[in-house]
């Protein structure tokens, strides 16, 4: 079949403006969206599935976690609380770490890392009357609580806990037995130095700043962590008892560089401890599941399943459109040698859930890049601030990276003449994120305002550099792939993101009307660049440096995920792919967690399910802690996440302008449930799969733009309009329709004659599973 043009899939009828990406899906587009299925006697079952996958997803811990990696966390986006012994008295206390996005040091002299890091702000800890002998803890995703017991040898501790969706506060209800009534709360201020400072050398000059004040403002405690650049951060708490409950209440302010953190930290508090948990728990709940609501997704892996909800919880708990973007632990920081956001790999595989899982309202990345793009000119060399851009490999959530470590005073080297690592495609890869937001909502003013204006100066340093070789061919000068080392000429990692760039920018232009004066270079680029550098083992990293020896990062494979530039059109392309992701994963030593979601993505791409499965199990098996988090040198979160994307790749793919559902699933997924899952074209897909056969697929359409759906029902196939009204289709290859949809509309999929129950419900588990936790 022939695949729709590049300009046909880019193109909407009409534009849905910002509330998308500001709010999630309107209430009035996700009423249509359900309309036809509440309706339909039996769509939802007699219980509620999302409460049931939910349930059976939650944390449980009955042996006390004693890391990050294996304790209960708490978080939305600023405020963040990690939970485990403290160490060294296990059964003593219990640590309730207090850590926000937004705290920071604001000394750019000494650059991302150390002066603009992160800085740590302390913890509580809960600290019984007895010793510990036993605990008996679930976190339950519903309702993004911790509750359970603390047993001592004294008596018990019964608590409930959360961090408020919206009020950033920490609330810990304890109700002790007579034996542990005197149970107290400790907070213990952390040293404000950079977390690398634990792993690497300081820089000449610099220090940490001093320590906190703590003390009392009638009846609220606070500790004041002034700043060296100026500003401060506050933790403020206070304590209430309401017959034999006892509630804490914890807020962390920060600012700079005024100082007020503390009165702003103070009247937090104090509004917040006027309530009752049940009262502060009642609005929390209520943004949490609706959060949930807006998909749904069961599959017969139970550990797979439960998994992926977690990751949905997770996420919600590290993201908001307006917190800062995620750094590589999130809010939840610890000892790191990454102690900020970190723009080659991270951020692009901590946003990708948010497409599927129509979760848009998280979407920080388009956010940030537009709100401080100005920055992002000062990370390129003077000569090239009027017309470029370029963000580098790490940065503050201001996208500000500082001037040290460079020989320049900037963050993004030159081609060809900064040693040692000019990293220069990190922004384009970035706005790649930005135009997934676009394509699955169609929204067209991230197109206009975003997504065009800061792509056409992402590639606008690239053209800087480019230059025709010998044979005719355009070049690009040394530039770095991500972690491979060594500078290479016509590097991969580069070429592929100019391509894809140039090729956006001239559809983006067309679509919005544009006629730009740079559209002839952007053509050239495509028709004369020099051919991706391959040898006998599939891509190279650059035309100097064959790949060859273990390596983490698919950086020079972005062209096939998540480019989808290379798909395997053709025989020979398809035995490239093979080839090259073959020989990347064929070197152990170096692997690490996303390599392996890398590979079950491009192994879904390839339609190999089993394959996919496999990968993901290696993660699981290698990699995953005992809470879903993972680690590498430090504490990191993207790779969970991006997991949860590979998910997303065997169940539904939508690049190219097709609608692909179920491409890559195993044998052992013989049913599948999948509902709200939204889709390149601002479709919303439900689609059931029931002993290895998709029964139906329905498609809600949100803004009109052209749907081609490879639908995977054999044989002959109706399509219905959500009155029940048959749509005339046009067949476009095997198993694949053009639907004809208006903004609004839907369109159910079924096999000739056959009226399969459309019920929404989870499926069952092939084989039991252990939770996820320290079960016993």
């Amino acid at each position: 079949m022939s695949s729709p043009s590049r300009r046909t899939v880019l193109a909407t009828g009409s534009a849905l403006g910002g509330a998308l990406l500001a709010q999630g899906l309107p209430a009035p587009a996700a009423a249509a969206a359900d309309r036809d299925d509440s309706t339909t006697p039996g769509t939802l079952g007699t219980s509620d599935p999302w409460r049931a996958v939910l349930d059976d997803a939650d944390l449980v811990w009955q042996r006390m976690p004693t890391t990050w990696y294996e304790g209960p966390y708490l978080g939305n986006g600023l405020l963040g609380s990690g939970i485990y012994a403290e160490p060294g008295a296990p059964t003593r206390a219990v640590r309730f770490n207090v850590q926000h996005s937004e705290v920071q040091d604001h000394r750019p002299e000494f650059g991302s890392l150390f002066g603009l890091a992160r800085l740590p702000i302390g913890h509580f800890t809960l600290e019984p009357v007895g010793t510990v002998t036993a605990v008996d803890w679930r976190l339950g995703l519903h309702d993004a609580e911790l509750t359970g017991t603390l047993t001592t040898d004294r008596g018990t501790l019964t608590l409930r806990a959360l961090v408020h969706t919206s009020r950033s506060l920490l609330a810990v209800e304890v109700t002790p037995s007579p034996g542990e009534r005197g149970f107290r709360w400790v907070f213990h201020p952390a040293d404000a130095i950079s977390p690398r400072a634990a792993f690497k050398p300081l820089p000449d000059g610099y220090a940490g700043n001093p320590p906190a004040e703590t003390g009392d403002h009638d009846g609220v405690r606070a500790a004041v962590q002034p700043l060296l650049s100026g500003g401060q951060h506050v933790t403020a708490w206070r304590e209430t008892a309401r017959g034999d409950r006892r509630t804490l209440y914890a807020h962390v302010a920060h600012s700079y560089p005024r100082t007020t953190a503390l009165p702003t930290a103070l009247t937090a508090v104090r509004d917040a401890a006027r309530l009752p948990y049940d009262a502060l728990a009642a609005t929390h709940r209520t943004w949490w599941h609706a959060y949930y609501r807006k998909s749904f997704l069961s599959l017969p892996d139970a550990r797979i399943q439960r998994f992926y909800w977690i990751q949905l919880y997770k996420l919600a708990s590290a993201a908001r459109r307006d917190a800062p973007v995620m750094a590589t632990s999130g809010p939840w920081l610890e000892p790191t040698p990454w102690p900020n956001t970190w723009w080659n790999l991270n951020v692009q595989l901590e946003y990708w859930l948010i497409h599927g899982s129509n979760h848009l309202e998280l979407d920080a990345v388009t956010r940030a890049l537009g709100e401080f793009r100005d920055n992002l000119a000062k990370e390129v060399a003077a000569p090239y601030r009027s017309d470029s851009l370029g963000i580098p490999r790490t940065t503050d959530p201001h996208l500000v990276n500082g001037a040290a470590g460079t020989l320049t005073g900037y963050g993004v080297g030159i081609p060809g003449q900064d040693p040692p690592t000019p990293e220069v495609g990190n922004l384009t890869w970035a706005l790649h994120n930005v135009w997934l937001s676009y394509r699955h909502t169609m929204d067209e003013s991230v197109l206009r305002d975003v997504l065009y204006p800061l792509l056409r100066k992402a590639i606008n340093y690239y053209l800087h550099f480019l230059e025709p070789g010998p044979d005719g061919r355009l070049h690009l000068p040394a530039t770095f792939s991500p972690e491979y080392g060594g500078d290479t000429r016509d590097c991969n990692y580069d070429l592929m993101l100019l391509t894809w760039g140039c090729r956006t920018l001239l559809d983006s232009a067309d679509l919005l009307g544009i006629d730009d004066p740079l559209a002839p270079r952007w053509r050239e680029v495509l028709a004369r660049r020099v051919p991706y550098p391959t040898d006998t083992n599939g891509f190279m990293i650059g035309a100097d440096i064959p790949f060859a020896k273990s390596h983490r990062h698919y950086s020079h494979l972005l062209a096939v995920y998540p480019l989808y530039e290379v798909t395997g059109r053709t025989p020979d392309e398809r035995a490239l792919i093979e080839r090259s992701l073959a020989h990347w994963v064929g070197f152990e030593g170096a692997l690490q967690g996303y390599t392996f979601t890398g590979a079950a993505s491009m192994s879904a791409l390839l339609g190999k399910g089993e394959d996919a499965l496999r990968y993901l199990g290696e993660l699981m098996s290698r990699f995953i802690e005992a809470n879903t988090m993972y680690k590498e040198s430090g504490p990191v979160i993207e790779t969970p996440l991006s997991a949860a994307q590979s998910l997303h790749d065997m169940v539904c793919q939508s690049w190219g302008g097709i609608v692909r559902v179920f491409p890559a699933l195993p044998d052992a997924w013989a049913d599948l449930t999948v509902h709200g899952f939204r889709t390149q074209g601002a479709f919303l897909l439900s689609a059931v799969r029931r002993g290895g056969v998709t029964r139906w697929v329905r498609l809600v359409s949100e803004a009109g733009a052209p749907c081609v759906v490879r639908h995977g029902i054999p044989g002959a196939v109706e399509v219905r309009d959500g009155r029940g009204r048959p749509l005339q289709c046009r067949t476009v290859g095997d198993g694949t329709l053009e639907v004809p949809l208006r903004k609004g509309e839907s369109a159910l999929i079924t096999a000739r004659g056959d009226h399969p129950d459309r019920t929404i419900a989870p499926v069952a588990p092939n084989a039991p599973a252990p939770r996820w936790g320290l079960p016993a």
